[in-house]
């Protein structure tokens, strides 16, 4: 039962308006990528993608009914299942669309049923911010880092066997993104990044070898613990020996992948194909596009996966800049919403989840948007509100129902209620 001091709960009209426009915005794109010459399936997805937003508001709004005292005690029991998902997804999972290759969505009966991964972004960020709310001072040694550590390997390394290489990147940046808002300096993150620094420097004996460089006056000036400066001279240098072994135990299309973004041209047919027909369509669009529903690359369905990955050409082939301007600047509203309402939140814990969420959400945009322009390698990373999927987009408004209940409570609005 509340208690006599809770009052009338007030939602954060700023934080959920963004979130709604970008989901508006996201189902008419999907309307429009269904709009092509030969008709196929994706032109009745947004009709059930338009049910999924429905469906995940009102759950949202369920969850930003709870208390965030309940939030964090449902956090371990989220967690674990999360995980147990992940380890089905390996036994019964299938690919889709740019990640045809990938065991990323749990498929029983020939049916999929979702992207556990999605749901365990969620569970990582919550137990992040419980298990560093709970440290009464901010780590200052690398030694310090190992819980926060071990609660982003775990489900890391069962992503990585999938293997899915985008929301691997997902899971890095929640990490160092909470490790940042928790205090940590930025000469222990960039130490504590720095073996997969080497690891993707390694194609480059100069570059590496500036790098290391760079790395061993870090170390003088940092002065860790011996062990700890040690381990990661050593770390660095196996991480550079390996770096080629590791090349060739990729698999093919994953090698060209990487290839095709250093150089797109080298193979326009098939591995680069995807992001020249995306620069095309982009670049298509100037200023003010082609018109909604009538860009060319789309309906003559040049451009792949149109519905899910690269949805953000749509945008630009037929809203031109001005469409890329105003997405990106709704994301850009809503992050810092975010920040605002990390900042003054009650406790430790609202504050390091509210952060933590925005950081999945950043590195979601910046490497879905990136690889559409070719400035990040193609990770098959859906568009948070926009991309096609229900698991994301349930995923995406129960992110949305937290952030609520951690604004209404760090206002004031409304009073704890008991577990």
């Amino acid at each position: 039962m509340p208690s006599n001091t809770t009052r009338r709960f007030v939602p954060d009209v700023p934080l959920v308006g963004a979130a709604l426009l970008l989901s508006i915005f996201g189902v008419l794109m999907v309307y429009s990528a269904g709009q092509t010459e030969n008709p196929t399936f994706v032109a009745k997805l947004w009709r059930s993608q338009s049910m999924w937003l429905i469906a995940s508001m009102g759950i949202a709004y369920a969850i930003s009914r709870a208390s965030v005292r309940l939030i964090e005690w449902m956090t371990w029991p989220l967690y674990l299942f999360a995980i147990a998902l992940l380890i089905l997804t390996l036994a019964f999972g299938s690919g889709a669309g740019t990640a045809a290759s990938v065991k990323g969505w749990l498929t029983i009966g020939g049916k999929r049923l979702g992207q556990p991964s999605e749901i365990a972004k969620i569970a990582v960020v919550l137990m992040l911010a419980r298990t560093m709310a709970a440290n009464r001072t901010v780590p200052k040694s690398l030694v310090e880092l190992w819980k926060p550590a071990i609660i982003v390997a775990v489900p890391w390394v069962l992503i990585m066997l999938q293997p899915d290489l985008g929301s691997g990147i997902v899971f890095v940046g929640i990490f160092f993104g909470m490790l940042f808002w928790s205090g940590v300096s930025w000469p222990l993150l960039v130490l504590a990044a720095s073996p997969a620094v080497s690891l993707i420097l390694s194609y480059s004996a100069p570059m590496w070898g500036a790098w290391f460089l760079l790395l061993l006056a870090l170390v003088l000036w940092y002065r860790p613990f011996l062990a700890e400066g040690i381990f990661l001279v050593v770390t660095n240098v196996v991480t550079g020996i390996v770096a080629p072994l590791l090349w060739d135990r990729m698999k093919p299309y994953q090698q060209k992948r990487l290839l095709v973004f250093l150089d797109p041209n080298i193979d326009l047919k098939e591995a680069g194909y995807h992001v020249n027909q995306s620069k095309i369509a982009i670049g298509s669009g100037a200023w003010f596009g082609k018109g909604f529903t009538l860009g060319t690359q789309k309906r003559l369905a040049f451009l792949p996966e149109q519905h899910t990955d690269f949805i953000f050409a749509v945008v630009g082939e037929e809203l031109g800049f001005l469409g890329v301007a105003t997405a990106l600047a709704l994301f850009l509203f809503l992050f810092l919403r975010i920040v605002r309402v990390a900042e003054r939140a009650q406790e430790s814990f609202s504050s390091l989840a509210a952060f933590g969420l925005l950081s999945s959400w950043f590195v979601h945009v910046l490497v879905n948007v990136g690889m559409t322009v070719n400035v990040m390698p193609i990770t098959g990373i859906p568009l948070p509100f926009f991309s096609y999927g229900g698991s994301f987009m349930l995923a995406s408004w129960l992110s949305v129902g937290i952030l609520l209940r951690i604004s209404a409570e760090g206002r004031g609005r409304v009073g704890s209620l008991a577990i």
